[in-house]
Parts: structure tokens; sequence; C-alpha cells
């Protein structure tokens, strides 16, 4: 299968400044960048020859550029895995500070080893910018959910004949040992364990005890995997709504999605073959997630996004804007009155705009008890979302 991706994020980097650019691996960061600043110096800490050089002296990196100052200040200076030499980001910091129209592209896959040394992060000094998978704007003309569902989003693996074995790598060959290395982790059975449990929690409450006792941890060493995982950038975890509200509703269980609907479905086992039964019911909630984090993050959005429930089991998917919009991802079709139930619910205690995002052909507008409630074919959705209709 041949595609060409135009991504969208739009990055552009101001004069006078630099940036941190954070992305799990294999979201296409190093292409993006390649083909954005094709003429950049790059050091890249993969290779182990300039790890090792740069992990020893990390000032080698100063002194070289101070040598040389006409080639590394014609363009942004980009390294690759930062994280895995943190004290270079003093060096960094120094340069920034003390060489005139110095710039860096600092490209990572996890925050999390430079958060627990008390590492540089520059003060405020560098942007902020996040690369993810493939998102709608960029799939034009090579929208397919089976193999969305399937292979995932990550363009190597969507594209390729071959995605279930990648897949099978991304998490032997580089989730399982990275989460081995940022969590000094010595049980790698357990955490094994974990990967095989996670599939079937995505999207849920999460209750780490429950989840503990099913891989043989603690429930401390539970949340750690999930933290790690968010440090990485392969998930989200979504908190619970805590607006004004006459009911009983959950204020504290998280849920947790990982970045990739490919990847949660290869762990859980789940191979899609259409929008029938509960995991397709669960996929199509996981991916219209992505798409609005998506959105929040490629578009710089404040909205959190959020989920609402009560102790009495109603619940919605998802709480933008603190509570001004409610969305409900539903499969069945047609969408009736019963479908309706927990927007209203919702609604009665908040003005909010109520939206369910479905399969049905058209838009169209439904009432229940006084309560105006739209419901969305998927793909007019996420136009007016990326076009700025929705938020």
């Amino acid at each position: 299968m041949q595609a060409q991706f135009s991504r969208c994020l739009e990055f552009v980097l101001p004069k006078g400044y630099s940036s941190f650019f954070w992305g799990a691996r294999k979201t296409g960061k190093s292409t993006y960048l390649k083909q954005n600043y094709p003429e950049s110096v790059r050091i890249d800490f993969l290779k182990a020859d300039v790890f090792q050089h740069y992990f020893r002296s990390p000032h080698a990196l100063r002194e070289e550029i101070m040598a040389n100052q006409e080639k590394f200040l014609k363009r942004p200076i980009i390294i690759d895995e930062v994280q895995k030499v943190p004290l270079v980001l003093d060096e960094v910091h120094w340069m920034i500070e003390n060489i005139p129209g110095i710039q860096f592209i600092l490209c990572g896959s996890s925050v999390r080893k430079l958060k627990q040394t008390g590492s540089n992060l520059l003060g405020g000094r560098a942007l902020r910018n996040m690369f993810l998978p493939l998102c709608y704007p960029e799939m034009k003309g090579s929208w397919d959910w089976v193999r969305m569902m399937n292979h995932g989003l990550l363009p190597s693996h969507y594209l390729s004949q071959y995605a279930p074995k990648l897949l099978s790598s991304y998490v032997v060959d580089y989730l399982i040992p990275e989460v081995h290395m940022e969590a000094n982790i010595r049980n790698s059975q357990a955490f094994t364990r974990f990967l095989d449990v996670i599939g079937f929690c995505l999207g849920e409450m999460l209750n780490f005890s429950n989840i503990a006792r099913d891989c043989g941890v603690s429930s401390k060493t539970v949340q750690v995997y999930f933290d790690i995982l968010a440090d990485m950038y392969l998930g989200y975890y979504v908190y619970p709504y805590r607006g004004k509200s006459r009911r009983q509703i959950i204020q504290e269980m998280p849920k947790f999605y990982l970045m990739d609907v490919g990847l949660a479905n290869h762990l859980k086992r789940f191979r899609f073959s259409g929008f029938h039964g509960v995991e397709a019911g669960r996929a199509f909630e996981h991916y219209v997630f992505l798409e609005l984090m998506a959105y929040k993050l490629y578009k710089d959005h404040p909205t959190k996004i959020e989920y609402w429930r009560t102790k009495n089991g109603e619940e919605v998917d998802f709480i933008l804007n603190g509570g001004d919009l409610a969305i409900e991802v539903k499969i069945v079709t047609p969408i009736q009155q019963k479908d309706l139930k927990n927007l209203v619910v919702f609604g009665t205690d908040h003005k909010s705009s109520l939206n369910i995002v479905s399969l049905e052909p058209k838009k169209r507008l439904m009432t229940l008890d006084g309560h105006s409630i739209t419901v969305w074919p998927i793909e007019e959705f996420l136009q007016d979302l990326w076009a700025g209709r929705i938020l």
C-alpha cells in the first residue's frame, strides 16, 4: 500500500527560540524534521558511538559548537532522544543563554528520566511541541476502518502488510525493554503480565488494586507502570469531571487510553472485522478519544478531556470545556431515545451541548425530556472538529 501523509502539525520555530519535540517512538518525528530541516546538524543519541561520546563528555557539545559556530548557527541544531543524556541539557541551557542566535530542536520519547533526575528542562526557555500517530486530517484518501483498528496509526505500521509482526516487535523489542530501563524493573514477568491485563482496562475506570492482584504485584507498582507509559507518551490518563452536581459522582478513579488504537487492540488480542460487539464499541470510543486529544495537542487548545460517571452507573464518555460539551460514542444504529439517557441526566445538571458520535449516515437532532442531542456521523464530526467548529 502506497500513501504519502502530509502531517498536520504546524511546527514553526520562531527566531531566537528553541523547542522540545516530544512523542512516542515511530510516530514519525525524525522523518518530519528531516523533511522540514534537511540541512540542520543532527545529533542522534540512538547511535551507540554518539551516545557514548556525549554521555562521557556532555561538555563536548558546547566545545564543538563554539569551535565551529558558522556551521552550527545557520539552522536549528537537532538532538534526537535527548533524554538519554540528561546532562547535555545543562550545556544546551548555557548555550541558549550565552550564544546569540543559537537554536535547538530537542527530540525525546520520554520525559521520565529527566524529571526523576531533576534534569534541566530549560526553565521555560524552550517551546513544547508534541508529535502523534496519524490523525483524521492526515489520512484523507487512506481512511480505512479495518486497517486503522488492526494496523494502528503509527505511519509505518498503518502502511505495512506485516503490521501484526510490527506491533509485536513494538511491544517486545521497544516497549518492554524501555519500561524496564525507565523503572529499573527486575521482575520482567510482572510487567509482561501487566501488558496482558492492560488491554482489558483501557477506557475503563482503573482499579489499581484489582489490576495488581491479576499481575501479582502491589497496587503502587501498577500505578508506576501506568505513569511510565504516560511519561513515554504511550498513553493518557483521563480524570473524572468534578463539576457541581446534585448526584453522587465518581471523583477519583482515572481512565487510561493508549496513544494508538491498533496497539490497544493488539494487546487485547482483538481482531477488528466490523462494527459489532463490545470490543468494537470500545475501539471506536478509543479512536474518537485519540482524535480529541490530537486536536487539543496540535491546536494548543486549553480544554481538559474528562469523563463523568455517577455512583449509580450513569456515564458520559467525554466532557470538555469544563462541562460545556458532553460527548457519548456509540456504534449502535439507529440511535434511539434509550441511548440518550446518560446525556440527558448530565444535561439536567449542566448547561451543556449534548452530542453523540455515531456510525449513522446523516446528522440529526433528537430531543428527550426537553434536551436537544446532536447525533453526528463520525466523519462529519471529525471534519467539524478539525475545522474548529466543535471546540
